[in-house]
């Protein structure tokens, strides 16, 4: 029985030959051939047909096939066969595989597989994350991408493996303009390749620019672990390439190590009096392998740094390759006497020979050829340490107090709809806007100059001045034909500017459909900020949020950052700060600080609102004053128009990351009147986890977790508490007379999402009272609304009252075949 076919033959063949693969009961079939073509009727479509009667998996077609060295496996055309190591490469592109191959083969550098997927008629990115986060092979995996197939599984799949290790990204493609079209300023700010950064950002995932960049990750998370901080000390015997170093540090984030008084007598008792006395530790053009030694040994014990890099500009005076060997073995015997707590060491031998490079590389030390690119390499350790950091983040709880009016809303943007309507008008979007409780100036619609001396006498009675603006669906930059005026006073001012308005307007633009002006209170905030703040449709990713510097000259300064949503407090924050005009918010001279998180809130907000509506195509709010009193939206523009369910599963359909569940919490009663609430777990659950744990006894967390558990860590609850919500769910359960958690039951899909395996722990002192019964019966229900055709579990033969259970509620039950201890439960939905 073949494990793995690889088709090499003309494409018209490939379908049939998939077939008898399956016949004969193949796991998978690795399809090189190229020209399968796309689509229905296609090729590629009939082997997938094939592959599917049998249960097979496909990779490619048109790809350069798998390599996994320490498989022994090359079913690939590469040129060679890499070594075995710690690295996992996934590529859309043969060449660049092939490439990564050559590269590694020079640096002594080994990988746990490479595999080029190709066109992803089956097997896709997402599927390769997920097998590598789980293999303990497996240091980092390295991706290359030039577009994403299914956003919601690459997102839940890339989230989950950055938790566990590096993961990196080089995206091909940056340079292309995907916002030529927008109608709005959101969505012409919305190019494509920045919602990529958005997505990989959200994600935890490191990109990087180019391939020499990749090669440079390659090198270090290769070979290192990350650092507890950022703290970088450098060792050379050049000042100018030191202080270069420290340049390139300080611009990327990192921070040069300060010397402590004790580290500095240390160093000035075994170094030259002409020593730099200060980080970089610059030993002098004259350095030979015992001040290397010397200085080193006293950085490796300084408790001031976290990594050092060791440089090399190659002398007359002192043997570089005796350097080298003098640091390699220094630096192996520091590794073997710290084993569990050895800092990153990492090299740059300037105009060096291959055979230093060799050296080093076998040595397990990480080498480049600049300054610049070591630099680089030390800072990707870095950022993986804080992407974990933050991924394991408890967010801040949502202010309870916001509570939208999600039908009004609703009523709105239908109403549009069943109009014909693809643009809101400014009196609905006003409604909208209040229904989430995000602030808009008095706005009202005039027909004609009369309607609108109407309106503007009421805010005159009010003490305001008014602004006038054209209305149109069709004109959607109103300055552009000169549609606003500004500081009217008087009725007499804005008759006469509501003719010259519609008069302009149908002079520069006679095609439009014009159905009046806007009058507006005309707001003098002096000191406020101007914003734009947004949503935004993606092709691959859906709905984005956008958030930069406002005004009419938005596209110009180019001042934005984008996220996905949905979007906490914290994640508003980040996408603030990723501005300039961030800094703006802050106080200075002057000018008073922006009221604390108003912005963010509104952020909140519109992600909110597009998880209810999403309908809801375009927003366009610009600008947004903001100030120490809060904010207020000056202008705005709605989008909107039926939407196409852009990814499988539930959830809100243009959401590649899927918001929280609320639709599925639930008020059960259990055996004599037991009230519980169950709801989906939240972040911010993690000190409950805890408390509940500690009602837990140590028998029974033997049975669930397989081991005896004795402490739980925040990454270990994290894991359990962040879920994506797309193919993991957890519900937590909660006594409703004491409201304290007495249960929690978990479910994570496969890949594919065709079976989802389960686990459920109960408080011991509470169960046999029916309420692990209940948490199964709402996981079942769960994995049915979510089309998995079967749920599975590990349950130890010694758990009878689990087993019990599980045949009372229809799994089939059997006997482990490699683990007789253990038993394998089924159910087919």
């Amino acid at each position: 029985m073949p494990e793995l076919v690889a088709i090499t033959a003309p494409a018209t063949a490939v379908a049939d030959i998939v077939d008898e693969a399956g016949k004969r009961g193949a796991a998978g079939a690795l399809i090189i051939t190229a020209g399968l073509g796309h689509g229905a009727g296609s090729l590629a479509e009939a082997a997938e047909r094939a592959a599917q009667k049998y249960g097979m998996r496909l990779i490619g077609p048109n790809c350069l096939g798998v390599m996994m060295p320490g498989a022994d496996l090359n079913a690939s055309f590469s040129a060679h066969m890499p070594g075995p190591g710690n690295l996992a490469l996934i590529s859309q592109s043969g060449a660049i595989a092939a490439g990564m191959v050559e590269w590694a083969a020079q640096r002594a550098v080994g990988f746990s597989g490479i595999v080029s997927i190709g066109d992803q008629l089956d097997v896709d990115i997402a599927d390769l994350l997920d097998y590598f986060a789980l293999d303990s092979k497996t240091r980092a995996i390295l991706l290359y991408v030039e577009a994403i197939k299914d956003a919601r599984k690459f997102m839940s799949a890339a989230r989950a493996a950055a938790r566990i290790k590096p993961v990196v990204v080089v995206k091909s493609g940056r340079m292309a303009q995907g916002a030529k079209a927008a109608a709005t300023h959101t969505g012409a700010l919305a190019g494509s390749d920045a919602v990529y950064d958005a997505a990989f950002r959200r994600a935890g995932v490191l990109r990087v620019s180019d391939l020499r960049e990749l090669f440079d990750c390659a090198e270090t998370l290769g070979r290192l672990e990350s650092p507890p901080g950022k703290r970088l000390a450098i060792l050379t015997n050049g000042g100018g390439i030191g202080v270069l170093a420290v340049d390139r540090l300080a611009e990327l984030g990192g921070l040069p190590a300060a010397l402590t008084p004790a580290t500095r007598e240390r160093l000035d008792s075994v170094l030259p009096p002409t020593w730099s006395g200060s980080n970089p530790v610059d030993i002098v053009g004259d350095a030979d392998p015992a001040r290397y030694a010397a200085a080193l040994e006293v950085l490796l014990a300084d408790p001031g740094n976290d990594a050092i890099l060791v440089m090399n500009v190659q002398t007359a005076i002192a043997p570089a390759d005796d350097i080298a060997a003098t640091v390699t073995g220094l630096v192996s015997k520091y590794r073997q006497q710290h084993r569990d707590s050895a800092k990153p060491v990492l090299a740059v031998w300037v105009g060096t020979a291959q055979k230093i490079v060799d050296l080093l590389s076998e040595a397990g030390i990480p080498n480049y050829p600049t300054e610049d690119d070591a630099v680089r390499g030390f800072m990707h350790l870095v950022r993986h340490r804080e992407v974990v950091e933050a991924l394991a983040q408890v967010p801040p709880a949502m202010p309870s107090e916001f509570a939208p009016d999600i039908d009004a809303a609703r009523q709105i943007v239908a109403a549009a709809i069943a109009d014909g309507r693809h643009w809101l008008d400014p009196v609905e979007i006003k409604r909208l806007l209040e229904a989430y409780e995000i602030a808009m100036v008095p706005t009202f619609a005039a027909a004609d100059a009369e309607q609108a001396v109407a309106h503007a006498s009421k805010l005159f009675a009010q003490g305001a001045t008014v602004v006038l603006k054209i209305m149109s669906r069709d004109i959607v930059h109103k300055s552009d034909v000169g549609g606003v005026v500004l500081n009217l006073t008087s009725p007499d001012a804005v008759r006469a500017a509501t003719a010259d308005i519609l008069a302009r307007a149908k002079a520069l633009r006679p095609e439009a459909r014009i159905s009046g002006v806007i009058v507006q209170a005309m707001v003098v905030r002096s000191k406020a900020r101007e914003l734009i703040l947004g949503l935004a449709d993606d092709p691959t990713f859906g709905t984005v949020i956008v958030f930069g510097r406002g005004g009419t000259a938005v596209e110009i300064i180019n001042d934005k950052a984008l996220a996905l949503p949905p979007l906490d407090l914290q994640l508003a924050r980040d996408l603030i700060e990723r501005t300039r005009v961030s800094r703006l918010l802050r106080a200075y001279r002057d000018v008073p600080a922006v009221k604390q998180d108003a912005v963010a809130m509104v952020l909140v907000k519109l992600a909110q609102m597009a998880a209810d509506i999403p309908e809801i195509r375009e927003l366009d709010i610009n600008p947004l004053l903001a100030d120490e009193n809060g904010v207020l939206t000056v202008d705005a523009r709605v989008a909107v128009g039926r939407v196409a369910r852009k990814f499988a599963g539930s959830g809100p359909a243009n959401f590649a990351v899927r918001p929280y569940p609320s639709q599925w919490q639930r008020h059960l009663e259990i055996k004599d009147g037991w009230r519980v609430f169950v709801r989906p777990i939240r972040p911010e659950d993690e000190p409950l986890i805890h408390e509940f744990l500690r009602h837990v006894t140590s028998q029974d967390l033997r049975l669930r977790f397989f081991a005896p558990m004795k402490k739980f860590t925040h990454p270990f609850i994290a894991r359990l508490t962040q879920l994506d919500y797309a193919r993991a769910m957890a519900f937590v359960a909660f006594d409703e007379a004491t409201n304290e958690m007495i249960g929690l039951v978990q479910i994570h899909s496969d890949s594919i999402y065709e079976s989802g395996e389960y686990a459920v722990l109960l408080r011991s002192d509470l169960k046999g009272r029916g309420l692990g019964w209940a948490l199964m019966q709402l996981i079942i229900e769960y994995a049915k609304s979510e089309g998995l055709k079967a749920i599975s579990g590990d349950v130890l033969q010694e758990n009878m009252v689990m087993l019990e259970m599980c045949r009372s509620l229809g799994f089939e039950v059997k006997t482990d075949p490699v683990e007789h201890d253990v038993c394998d439960v089924k159910l087919t939905l």
